[in-house]
């Protein structure tokens, strides 16, 4: 499902509202992120984290015009999930700028190893990446890259009987393969739908 303009709030009433809107927004993300080692996280995104990014965008650029908000609406609706694949932003963290740019100087093409996999036996589904524009330059990465996971019907249904699920990365700088804890799971899960 997609926002429109009637799902956000004036300014007035935004500003009014932003203290409990925020709360929850902080508390719902809490569910959706998905670490992948000390450096890679999984940010999983869907109706209300996207709405809250709008509201907030709006709100910064004081964004009040009917085409300004359509235009950021046609920017976060593609982040909504549309019940047959999760979209994620996947952020490279390092406290250190120095070491971040050493770190994704040699991480090119890390977006494209990202994967999530039903149960242990289950087939890797690769991200769907950056579709908006290409991150990734000669061997260096971006720090944010944009992800689509496609799963497949019996994926779906797996899950919903309980399947375990997994993530990871395959590319040697950040090689690793997480289980996604329950209430992630949960979260994720509410996403299929």
């Amino acid at each position: 499902m997609t926002l429109t303009r009637a799902d956000l709030w004036s300014l007035e009433e935004y500003a009014a509202r932003r203290p409990e809107f925020r709360a929850q927004a902080i508390a719902h993300k809490k569910s959706r992120n998905v670490a992948l080692g000390p450096h890679a996280t999984l940010y999983f995104e869907d109706q209300l984290t996207m709405q809250y990014q709008i509201q907030e965008m709006l709100r910064v650029e004081r964004i009040f015009e009917v085409a300004e908000i359509e235009e950021e609406l046609a920017s976060y609706n593609p982040l909504i999930p549309d019940g047959g694949n999760w979209k994620a932003t996947f952020m490279i963290e390092y406290g250190d700028i120095e070491e971040r740019k050493v770190a994704l100087a040699t991480m090119g093409g890390i977006e494209q190893t990202v994967w999530v996999k039903v149960a242990e036996d289950g087939e890797k589904i690769f991200a769907i990446t950056n579709e908006d524009m290409d991150r990734t330059r000669d061997e260096k990465a971006a720090a944010v890259h944009f992800m689509r996971f496609e799963l497949p019907a019996t994926d779906i249904a797996n899950l919903q009987s309980g399947a375990s699920l997994f993530m990871g990365i395959d590319h040697a700088s950040l090689l690793g393969s997480y289980e996604v804890i329950a209430e992630q799971r949960a979260a994720l899960l509410a996403d299929l739908a």
